[in-house]
């Protein structure tokens, strides 16, 4: 099954070899692009001489045995050299066929978080409160950094929405299991009789958007010059220096005849093109950021919970993999590990079954 591993070996030897070249070292985006490719790869081609390893352990105690000839007290330790590869030969595929499942590429990019108050008016946004102060703390533990970016502040000291980005190694690889509505349980302080309210906060986490590059393709555009008119003297009556610039797929036309000279006024232009390709593009992709966020969110009913926070019974349940934590204040206070750990693995479980399917 894992015969075909040696290009990651091969690779991340090359790899290897590049870091040490220094006009590769001195281009800061290709060194970087290299250190994040042999960060994904290392784990894989460890794994994969520990299997190896432990395969010629095995092939070699088989072979040993099948010949005979040997005395009790070293057959004996043949036979527990071949039951001890077999059985790390089984640990570590296990771990190869992880290690192989295809990587969300996603995953290493810092993400923005949104946390808004749902059912539940002011009890909701200091439920909201709660969580933000867990996600920071949690963000601390991880050496991550959070910068606030947009907050709507309740009287009470809630938030009836906060928005915040944390930035750092692999943000989105654990944070993206917190998006949906989360349900706390308890009794309010302003509950007189002592009843348990149930309230809902729905949290959004998407990945940070790389920045928007537009490439033009010349075949896309036709030009046009004339001439150009108004002020300028005799020079606008006897030159087509002005130009017009159609973008075909999106009808965008730019015009532009501030300068004397025709090159220029088509770099003008141009750039005035770019600009509004880019703007368009970022309208677009904040078009499908708020698609991905109301899908991830749903519609902050009671009913549409992914965790429940209960206090009076000081339980958290996550309720897509059945887990209940009784580490109330442990979690709460950014404690999240046992918890991202257990829905990362969950994760895992069902890819490795639907590949297995897929057979």
């Amino acid at each position: 099954m894992f015969e075909n591993l040696s290009v990651f070996e091969d690779r991340y030897e090359e790899i290897n070899q590049k870091l040490y070249d220094p006009t590769i070292v001195s281009d800061q985006k290709q060194y970087a692009e290299l250190m994040k490719e042999h960060k994904n790869i290392t784990p894989i081609v460890e794994t994969y001489r520990a299997y190896k390893k432990a395969e010629e352990g095995y092939t070699e105690a088989k072979t040993m045995l099948s010949e005979g000839g040997l005395d009790k007290d070293f057959k004996e330790m043949v036979e527990q050299e071949l039951e001890d590869s077999k059985a790390k030969m089984e640990t570590l595929g296990d771990e190869l066929k992880i290690l192989l499942l295809p990587r969300d590429p996603n995953d290493d990019r810092n993400v923005i978080v949104e946390i808004r108050g749902g059912a539940g008016g002011e009890e909701a946004a200091l439920f909201s409160g709660v969580l933000f102060r867990m996600y920071s703390m949690y963000a601390e533990t991880q050496g991550w950094k959070v910068d606030v970016m947009n907050s709507n502040e309740t009287e009470l000291g809630g938030y009836k929405e906060i928005c915040f980005m944390i930035t750092g190694d692999g943000a989105y690889s654990k944070l993206k299991y917190e998006s949906g509505v989360h349900r706390v349980q308890r009794v309010p302080e302003t509950e007189t009789q002592g009843r348990v309210h149930t309230s809902t906060a729905t949290v959004a986490v998407l990945p940070e958007a790389e920045d928007v590059e537009i490439e033009i393709n010349p075949a896309d555009l036709q030009i046009d010059t004339y001439r150009a008119s108004g002020a300028g003297g005799q020079h606008v009556n006897k030159t087509e220096s002005a130009i017009r610039i159609t973008h075909l797929p999106t009808g965008l036309i730019v015009e532009c005849q501030d300068e004397r000279s025709q090159f220029k006024n088509k770099d003008k232009a141009m750039k005035i093109l770019r600009s509004r390709l880019y703007e368009a593009e970022q309208e677009k992709q904040n078009a499908e950021f708020a698609a991905e966020r109301r899908s991830q969110v749903g519609t902050g009913d009671r009913s549409e919970r992914i965790r429940t926070y209960n206090y009076p019974q000081g339980r958290i349940t996550d309720h897509r993999i059945g887990l209940t934590l009784y580490k109330f204040d442990d979690i709460l206070n950014g404690n999240l590990t046992e918890l991202i750990d257990a829905l990362i693995t969950a994760d895992r479980a069902a890819k490795l079954q639907n590949a297995v399917d897929g057979q």
